[in-house]
């Protein structure tokens, strides 16, 4: 006699659906953090060197970050 199972747990869909959801959270976050540097070194690029100084960073520390 065969058995055929009519009920379907699907984890597969979970899983790939999962894997996705994290695909474009890990390049959300990616991007981001990107975003983040940019905008920084726009922002320390803009200070005198003399502001620079003050809080203990040069121009050089600038393209470090």
């Amino acid at each position: 006699m065969a058995a055929i199972e009519t009920t379907r747990t699907g984890t597969d869909v979970r899983l790939f659906g999962g894997r996705l959801i994290s695909l474009f959270t890990d390049a959300f976050a990616t991007a981001t953090a990107w975003n983040d540097v940019r905008v920084t070194r726009n922002e320390l690029r803009k200070l005198s060197d003399r502001e620079l100084d003050d809080i203990g960073l040069s121009r050089a520390d600038i393209e470090r970050l």
